[in-house]
């Protein structure tokens, strides 16, 4: 064939490739001009493979991904889609870099029998390698059912569209994006494509490229609230300690007395969780999540505690592991009720938090004030008349007299007490003084946490 031919056949075959759904989409992550694509030569049969997959730029920076394109066959899953998909894989991990995978697919390619099922098990087996050495996103944007939805979900982070489903149910059953945000599958759903492409830019942009790597640095704002006062509620409290606009919310539909998101305080990433009320077992486990991820890439915890008691014992233990294990920076504010098991989890030495500060007008307690009034004054109570009145104002006695962190505080349970206008500026000392932390662990493969 003459070199005319030759050059001839290599330009329809870009031109019809660029044409499809999924490398439109791929080309659609990358800053414009930088995408690479791998094996994209590759067959499945008498066909191109089933997948995109290449490298580029997002902001500068690295990153691999590959998309399932639902142009060629569906986006069947494939020997052929595996091998791509697997050599992204390795490549990430030799130098370090995130993955994104988009996944749009009727399924998988069942004449290829046990192929097929070798092909998934590789994937998985390749995506659970990965987990803590790189960041992993998915991006779901159409049919994601059976085993892709186990791969799907083991990405750190999983952003749906509104059209998209995830499900292990692989007739679609309880896949759409608000049924997998409500189970805590689904971290971030968007409207369209073209959103849930720019919120997976904007995660790429403040997450380290590994878990050698730091967590970025930007210019750093205002906040958007510089005034703090009593009372205020959870996300009021992380919008005054952020810097402007910058704070992602995680999982918000589920588990709905934790917040948990990352933001920049000061230019630096953070992963800030503010538990508020009665912690249920999904609160319990979607903050675990977040702080092993956070703990996982280094990256600095700030938790907001304002919170009374747990509901699950099973996922209150696996609270106090996630935060006990890790050794990232750990700032702890106290905004207002810290009782008991909900202090010792996530506030206190048990909890080894680096640093704890409580407002000047929370209440910390080894127990619910009402609890420890009646026990250590009962005698009290008893001369009192033991009337309702009279059980109130020995309570309301106890947390102005007793359950204050200046108590706290002279026994050395926590470190500072400070005034709500002054979090933000405390916090960011403490990031700054805790920038070099350093902390050697027992030698072990891994802690048993409850699950």
């Amino acid at each position: 064939m003459s070199t005319g031919n030759s050059a001839e056949r290599l330009q329809a075959s870009r031109e019809a490739a660029a044409k499809t759904k999924g490398f439109q989409r791929i080309t659609a992550l990358f800053d414009e001009g930088t995408f690479n694509e791998v094996d994209s030569f590759a067959k499945s049969g008498d066909g191109s493979a089933e997948v995109v997959a290449g490298y580029g730029e997002v902001d500068g920076c690295p990153v691999y991904a590959f998309v399932q394109n639902s142009d060629v066959d569906g986006g069947a899953m494939s020997k052929a889609q595996a091998a791509k998909i697997k050599k992204i894989y390795d490549l990430a991990v030799k130098t370090g870099s995130p993955v994104v995978g988009i996944y749009d697919s009727i399924g998988g390619r069942l004449n290829q029998g046990a192929d097929m099922l070798a092909a998934y098990g590789e994937i998985l087996l390749g995506n659970n390698n990965l987990s803590g050495v790189v960041p992993q996103i998915s991006l779901v944007l159409g049919p994601c059912l059976g085993t892709s939805a186990m791969i799907a979900a083991s990405a750190d982070i999983v952003v749906m569209t509104e059209k998209a489903q995830l499900t292990i149910d692989t007739t679609g059953k309880d896949g759409a994006a608000d049924d997998a945000a409500k189970l805590g599958i689904c971290h971030v759903v968007a409207k369209d494509d073209k959103e849930a492409m720019e919120q997976v830019r904007k995660l790429l942009a403040v997450l380290p490229s590994n878990n050698l790597a730091g967590a970025p640095v930007f210019e750093s704002s205002d906040s958007a609230e510089a005034a703090l006062a009593a009372g205020a509620d959870a996300k009021k409290v992380v919008e005054a300690i952020s810097d402007k606009g910058s704070f992602v919310e995680l999982n918000s539909a589920f588990g709905t007395s934790a917040v948990t998101g990352l933001a920049q305080i000061d230019g630096s990433t953070v992963g800030i969780v503010a538990l508020n009320g009665v912690l249920d077992a999904d609160s319990c486990s979607k903050a675990a999540r977040f702080v092993r991820f956070c703990d996982a890439f280094s990256i600095p915890v700030v938790t907001l505690v304002d919170a009374k008691e747990f509901t699950s014992v099973r996922e209150a233990a696996k609270l106090s592991n996630a935060y006990s294990e890790a050794t990232t920076a750990k700032i702890t504010v106290i905004t207002g009720e810290a009782y008991g098991p909900v202090y010792i989890a996530v506030a206190g030495r048990g909890a080894n938090a680096d640093y704890t500060m409580a407002w000047a007008n929370a209440v910390v307690c080894p127990l619910a004030p009402q609890t420890a009034a009646m026990f250590l004054w009962s005698d009290r109570l008893k001369k009192s008349g033991n009337t309702k009145d009279a059980r109130n104002k020995l309570i309301e006695e106890y947390k102005a007299t007793e359950a204050t962190p200046f108590a706290a505080a002279a026994e050395g349970f926590i470190e500072d007490i400070i005034n709500p206008a002054e979090t933000r500026a405390r916090v960011i000392a403490n990031l700054e003084m805790l920038d070099g932390k350093r902390v050697s662990r027992l030698p072990k493969k891994h802690s048993n946490i409850q699950i």
